[in-house]
């Protein structure tokens, strides 16, 4: 059986181009997240579709990126698949992990995967440094209301309500008390 799996970074993009060329390479069931790449917590689709797949199955992405931007998550990934005898394809960079040729691409573009995500880190942290020492960069705005907070505890309402009323963990709350007293 082929089973693929297409993932989109944020909610914003739309993951409809890979869904059209897994069902060309004939995805029979396709599973589908938006979430980042960078790790393979958060991604519970991800880990279904690996829990789907049978011995003699087929995995295929359209892109090596899509399934992983780190080399240790690939490679878990592929031990993993190959463990219950799943093969792995990736349909857009001619990649089997079934061939000599295909395992020698699958660790030379993850290995370039990860280094571009590294490089895009380092891009953003530099340009964070500048607009801090040019006195553009405030950080992330105050949303929670302290005063409010405050409030509503002394008159009286319990943490877990205020932090449902106020939309903020309760651990925010109770950081908010600590801070008064």
């Amino acid at each position: 059986m082929k089973i693929a799996y297409a993932r989109v970074s944020s909610t914003g993009q739309n993951e409809a181009a890979q869904v059209d060329i897994l069902n060309r390479h004939g995805a029979e069931e396709i599973f589908i997240e938006k979430a980042s790449g960078t790790s393979r917590d958060g991604r519970p689709k991800l880990a279904e579709a690996i829990k789907f797949t049978r011995k003699g199955d087929v995995l295929m992405v359209t892109r090596l990126d899509r399934l992983a931007r780190s080399v240790s998550d690939l490679h878990a990934i592929a031990k993993e698949l190959q463990a219950k005898g799943v093969d792995l394809v990736v349909t857009e960079q001619n990649i089997d992990t079934t061939t000599p040729t295909g395992r020698l691409m699958f660790n030379m573009l993850g290995a370039i995967a990860e280094f571009e995500t590294d490089l895009r880190k380092e891009r953003q942290l530099e340009g964070i440094a500048k607009a801090k020492a040019e006195g553009r960069y405030k950080g992330r705005p105050v949303t929670v209301d302290g005063d409010g907070i405050r409030a509503a505890l002394e008159a009286g309402e319990k943490p877990s309500a205020v932090a449902k009323r106020f939309n903020v963990a309760r651990s925010t709350v109770y950081r908010v008390m600590a801070e008064a007293a």
